[in-house]
């Protein structure tokens, strides 16, 4: 059953007297429980196509449905609602907030459903990423891998339908880099999450079992691994 579909996707801004155009009618289809890597050059249209399937951008024709629901015809708000119900979100740049500790960033998205078990399954998520010891450290006192971990288990903390990792490994060294795949996969397997990837790490590409190119705003080649 597919849980993400995209239909003559197109993205278009206007740049004084001329149009540019990021995303030139983009077509495919994802089913729930799959992973999916979307490649190509810098500046090819890989981060915008997912934040448009996100729903965090809107796009300028063409249709994106998100389980189940075409965001096109939502409002900001309810796109947000679906957002909060159904996605979850791993950033090249953690985006953890600063004044808050390991545990409270990723309390965060289950206090907003106000969830009473918050406390108790952050806990555990940070167990599960290997910082359990860190609870109660600032992001500012975590290395790179240690706040993408944070992160990861922010990201799954609303048990989402859909992951969306945009570059997830892009700010860490190899070895860290490794690590946090193997953590992200891990769980997106345990969870029976689906996984949406943006990369140019054409090794975590190959993990995937479908890998969308792009180039210059359009599809060039779909795979199946």
């Amino acid at each position: 059953m597919s849980i993400l579909s995209v239909t003559n996707l197109t993205k278009t801004y206007q740049s004084g007297s001329r149009k540019l155009t990021v995303l030139d009618n983009v077509n495919f289809e994802v089913n729930a429980g799959a992973t999916m890597a979307i490649v190509g050059p810098s500046g090819s249209g890989k981060t915008t196509l997912l934040g448009l399937c996100a729903g965090l951008d809107t796009a300028s024709g063409g249709s994106v449905k998100l389980v189940g629901k075409a965001l096109e015809n939502l409002s900001e708000d309810e796109r947000a609602k679906v957002r909060n119900e159904s996605v979850g979100f791993i950033f090249q740049n953690f985006q953890l907030l600063p004044t808050l500790t390991a545990l409270e960033n990723v309390m965060v998205p289950m206090e907003l459903k106000k969830r009473k078990d918050a406390r108790h399954q952050a806990e555990v998520l940070l167990n599960q990423v290997g910082l359990g010891d860190r609870l109660t450290h600032y992001p500012s006192q975590l290395s790179g891998g240690e706040q993408q971990r944070v992160s990861i288990a922010r990201a799954f903390a609303n048990e989402p339908k859909i992951l969306f990792a945009d570059e997830p490994t892009g700010n860490l060294d190899t070895e860290t880099g490794d690590m946090i795949e193997n953590l992200i996969f891990q769980l997106n397997k345990e969870k029976g999450t689906t996984l949406i990837l943006v990369t140019h790490d054409p090794q975590l590409a190959e993990r995937t079992q479908q890998i969308i190119s792009i180039k210059g705003g359009k599809i060039q080649e779909v795979s199946y691994g």
